[in-house]
């Protein structure tokens, strides 16, 4: 690479081409190409001198690889990831920037990583806290003994560092997006910007093709892609039928609008009641159940009554316990529909809310005292 030149950052649909592939690739499920990923595992020990491992052992999850993970390490194997991941992958960012130039670096960054990062971090993160919880749940800090306790946290620890080994495979396409749109990421394990260059070519054939993965010294444990993969529009694990993340070995979670629930707790949603609700003592599953159920047929089912009322519409409030008020407005649309009717809208509002027209005003981001409307609509 020739140094003080600064190339030209890709146009947009360029940029969004290249996000778009990845984001396929992060989200892709089904049983990986062994072969080509083994392929691309053993160019990425070549790249950076390191001998090849003597064997790669596939898994159904990384629930599993970090139970192997955790049996290597107690056998005394040595994990590589900071010679085949870490040390290659600093090398090329730093070449992306200089490539870019620190101004074309912050829209390209943009218009690739920053796209797909939310999600895509949060899904890793939501499979590492699952994996932690399972293998290493949380010890009950107010009925076991100390020795319990410690032990419980020293588990955790462990299990942490297991999973501080991977290579996140196809959930580093953030970074992947970026380094190809930069055009430093390359095609083949031969790509430019010497063996960092072929490091990250070969990693990101990996991620094209498998899940996380571990690099020890004669070893590597990779984890085969989801089977399965169900999210809503926001990005967030989201599936009322079913596992929203699940692999072919079992391993899976449940979620619904992004919150992590039971898996038995989805199977009764269709026979949701107002007592069920009322009864319910975790308070995040509550939402759920309102969320299912319908903010407005629960204030009307549970016997709710107005608390305020003014030109702007009613204000409607129910008390939970241990958790925050259900207050929503309730307004009606001043424009008649084309059957001469007028619409019923619920709003739902903050629990501080104490009039109508507060409420109103929340919703359009200002406060009581500027909500001046000539004519709502």
């Amino acid at each position: 690479m020739v140094t003080g030149q600064t190339a030209p950052a890709p146009a947009a649909g360029g940029a969004a081409g290249v996000t778009a592939r990845w984001r396929a690739a992060a989200a892709a499920t089904g049983p990986a190409d062994r072969a080509g990923v083994e392929r691309a595992v053993r160019a990425a020990y070549r790249a950076v001198g390191l001998a090849e491992p003597a064997a790669v052992r596939w898994f159904g999850s990384p629930l599993a690889a970090v139970e192997a993970a955790l049996e290597l390490r107690a056998a005394g194997a040595v994990t590589v990831r900071e010679a085949v991941r870490t040390l290659p992958w600093d090398a090329v960012r730093r070449q992306a920037v200089e490539r870019t130039g620190a101004v074309g670096w912050a829209p390209l960054w943009a218009l690739t990583g920053a796209e797909l990062g939310p999600v895509t971090n949060a899904l890793a993160d939501r499979i590492r806290g699952a994996v932690l919880d399972r293998l290493a749940p949380e010890p009950d800090t107010e009925n076991d003994e100390d020795d319990v306790i410690e032990a419980a946290r020293e588990r955790r620890t462990t299990v942490r560092i297991a999973l501080l080994d991977a290579v996140r495979g196809q959930h580093d396409a953030p970074w992947f997006a970026a380094f190809e749109a930069a055009g430093v990421l390359g095609t083949a394990p031969g790509a430019p910007g010497g063996p960092e260059g072929g490091a990250i070519a070969a990693l990101a054939e990996v991620a094209r093709g498998a899940g996380w993965w571990w690099p020890y010294a004669d070893v590597v444990l990779i984890s085969e892609r989801p089977v399965a993969l169900h999210r809503d529009e926001a990005g967030r694990l989201d599936h009322a039928d079913g596992p929203a993340l699940a692999y072919s070995d079992g391993f899976d979670l449940h979620a619904w609008r992004g919150m992590p629930v039971p898996a038995d707790f989805l199977a009764g949603l269709g026979d949701v009641t107002v007592e069920r609700i009322r009864t319910e003592e975790n308070a995040e599953l509550r939402r759920v159940l309102l969320e299912h159920y319908g903010y407005e047929r629960y204030l009307s089912d549970a016997g709710a009554v107005p608390v305020h009322q003014d030109e702007t519409g009613r204000l409607w409030r129910i008390d939970l316990p241990a958790d925050e008020s259900v207050v929503m407005v309730e307004v009606v649309n001043s424009t008649a529909e084309p059957d001469g009717t007028f619409r019923t809208y619920w709003l739902r509002v903050p629990p501080t809310t104490m009039t109508a027209r507060a409420g109103v005003a929340w919703t359009f981001g200002i406060t009581e005292a500027e909500y001046h409307p000539q004519r709502e609509t």
